[in-house]
């Protein structure tokens, strides 16, 4: 069991099959891993991303428990299931089994339990922040005008207050604006202003500058060969669930069009783990699930392997569901009529083996045993076996803080994304625009004050009563300067459509890394 090609997951033993195992050339056509609470889910999870990075395979995974921590430290014989994981091994045939600690990068998008990871506004798109912030069609056609004008006027999105300053223009010259690009209600930019300032207030402006993340560090190995593991801290990012899925898709994403073909290769570039992945379907447009659908069918051939782990197979559309030819079912029980239905669809979805009976096997498996099917030559699924998982060679269970702190100081990337940096963009350009109006409006009065006494007057009383220029006034010295300004920029908005930057299968823009 020491082939490099292939990755070993459990098996044998009385009434149980050979040993299962993973053919890497295989594990780049995705997997899913489901099963009730408490069944065994997040220890085959930890046992998978043991497996790939020793076989020179960088991991991501978003530990949504907190438990996953524990990959970084090697399991110890006092532990209290040293027995029972050194007898299960025996039984299995897992003969290399032993202890063993592996490299692990910790990331946070909160920066507290990890290196901060961020992306800009830019590169997470229209599609994505629609869907981050819950938006009616209405308001998601007026978060795709901001997108596209500020690509036409070289305005970039980068933070949150960017996006905000950039809807607060289109509500300001929504007129002229609205002539090119369709109605521009100021009743629904007040909506999503709101919903960024909820969003705001949950911690989710964090996610949002620079310096964003670069894959190519969530793509790296040791010395020795092994590929790192990136554990995502996503206890409190739950607490916010449309911002977890969210932020998951748009790496995905982000992976999609970032990276090379390579075609079929010996090993997969990246595995990729999506836990709670009913998050990231609960409720999603039509518009949006086809995206996904696609870069799930499309993202293996970039090498990339994507993991759902999920309660039930149900809850993966069946569209994406046919995309995962690498299978582990844990117990599912079947206490309602719903229930009932969907362990006979999760039944169904394996290919049958004549020794016992699927639907009964899903019900009858105990914590730490599974269902396993997976792609054998010529990409064929096997039959499906019921296996013992093979135990952790890491810790059970998660490290201390004080452990933490000491890798993250060690980490490859430590300093890179520590602190955060705010260059020029759209909330500055805008800022300035306004200042040079006022200034240029301030003018425009000194110059009618010299030459004009009734103006002066006009003017004086004006700035001490802190009363606005009448429309009648305004009309007999022409367009004001914010007019003038606004159309200003619809006249340049006419002129520069051929400059509107491309944006990608979700809305990222393609970019040179």
């Amino acid at each position: 069991m020491t082939e490099t090609d292939r990755i070993f997951i459990g098996g044998g033993g009385a009434g149980y099959a050979t040993p299962e195992e993973l053919l890497l050339k295989y594990a780049n056509r995705h997997g899913l891993i489901t099963g009730a609470t408490g069944t065994g889910k997040t220890v085959t999870l930890q046992i998978l991303a043991e497996s790939f990075a020793a076989r020179g395979v960088p991991v991501f995974l978003a530990d949504v428990k907190g438990d996953l921590s524990g990959l970084a430290r090697a399991g110890r014989a006092d532990f209290k299931l040293h027995d029972a994981f050194t007898s299960r091994a025996a039984t299995i045939g897992f003969d290399e089994y032993g202890y063993d600690a592996f490299p692990v990068t910790f990331w946070d998008v909160f920066g507290e339990q990890g290196h901060p990871v961020r992306t800009t506004v830019s590169e997470m798109g229209p599609l994505l922040i629609s869907r981050l912030l819950e938006l009616s069609e209405a308001q998601e056609g007026i978060v795709n005008i901001a997108f596209r004008v500020a690509d036409e006027q070289g305005l970039a999105l980068l933070d949150l207050k960017d996006l905000q300053a950039m809807l607060v223009w289109l509500g300001e010259n929504a007129k002229p604006l609205s002539l090119r690009y369709g109605n521009i209600a100021t009743a629904s930019i007040g909506a999503i202003q709101r919903r960024l300032l909820v969003l705001e207030n949950q911690g989710g402006a964090r996610l949002f500058g620079e310096p964003a993340l670069q894959l190519s560090d969530l793509m790296q190995a040791t010395p020795d060969g092994r590929g790192r593991i990136n554990v995502l801290a996503a206890d409190k990012l739950m607490s916010s669930p449309r911002l977890y899925a969210t932020f998951l898709l748009w790496l995905l994403s982000e992976l999609f069009e970032d990276l090379p073909e390579v075609g079929d290769p010996d090993k997969p570039k990246l595995v990729f783990f999506f836990d709670e992945a009913h998050l990231l379907f609960d409720d999603a447009p039509k518009a949006l699930l086809d995206k996904v659908e696609q870069v799930a069918r499309l993202i293996r051939s970039k090498g990339v392997s994507v993991w759902f782990i999920t309660q039930n197979p149900a809850d993966v559309p069946e569209d994406i569901l046919g995309q995962m030819g690498n299978r582990i079912q844990h117990a599912l029980r079947a206490y309602t009529p719903r229930d009932q239905r969907a362990l006979r669809a999760a039944a169904e979805t394996f290919r049958p083996n004549p020794a016992f009976d699927t639907e009964a096997a899903i019900r009858e498996v105990g914590v730490g045993e599974a269902l396993v099917s997976t792609l054998q030559k010529k990409g064929v699924p096997s039959v499906v076996e019921r296996v013992l998982i093979r135990p952790p060679s890491s810790q059970l269970g998660p490290i201390t803080e004080t452990e933490r702190a000491g890798f993250i100081a060690a980490s490859p990337v430590a300093g890179l994304y520590e602190e955060t940096v705010d260059r020029e963009s759209a909330y500055e350009v805008l800022k300035k625009r306004a200042e040079q109006a006022a200034a240029a409006a301030a003018s425009a009065e000194d110059e009618a004050e010299t030459g004009d006494p009734a103006a002066r007057e006009f003017n004086t009383a004006r700035r001490y009563s802190g009363a606005r220029v009448s429309r009648s006034t305004a009309k007999r010295r022409g367009d004001s300067v914010g007019e003038a300004f606004a159309k200003s920029m619809a006249r340049s908005i006419g002129t520069r459509t051929g400059s509107a930057l491309v944006r990608g299968i979700l809305g990222g823009l393609f970019k040179a890394r």
